[in-house]
Formats: structure tokens, C-alpha cells, sequence
């Protein structure tokens, strides 16, 4: 079965040995800061709606257009 590129090839797999998904590590592994160190950013309770659903768009949560900040925040919390 052919399979999308995936931007993030090493983080994808190990996504996959941890036991995600192969949609779910391919939606991480393909967000625009694959593979980046964290802990730079602010939590999402500091977010803006619009922050939180433009990072909803890029890891591909359906329904956000209908989610308040509150399930925004969990729902990327959670997927």
C-alpha cells in the first residue's frame, strides 16, 4: 500500500515503534515543526483561538471550525 511522503521520516518511524497510528504519526510527522525541540512554547491556555485552530489545521483535527478554545485545546491535546 502506497503511503503519502512524510517530511519526517525518522520521527515518523519512531512514532510507529511507540505504537501511534500510521495516520497519527504521519499527521505529527508532517506538521510544518516536525522534529523540532519543544518546551519553547507558551500552553494552550495562553493561545488565542485562532493560534489554537490554525495548529488544529496543521495536524488535521476535523471539526475544529465548530470547536470553542476549550475543545480546541483538548482535542490537540488528545488526537
Amino acid at each position: 500500500m502506497d503511503r503519502p511522503s512524510i517530511k519526517n521520516e525518522d520521527q515518523y518511524e519512531a512514532l510507529r515503534d511507540k505504537g501511534y497510528s500510521q495516520e497519527k504519526a504521519a499527521r505529527i510527522a508532517n506538521t510544518p515543526n516536525a522534529g523540532e525541540k519543544g518546551g519553547k512554547s507558551s500552553p494552550y491556555e495562553d493561545w488565542t483561538k485562532a493560534e489554537l485552530y490554525q495548529q488544529a489545521k496543521n495536524v488535521g483535527i476535523d471539526g475544529r471550525s465548530k470547536m470553542d478554545k476549550k475543545e480546541l485545546i483538548h482535542a490537540l491535546r488528545n488526537n
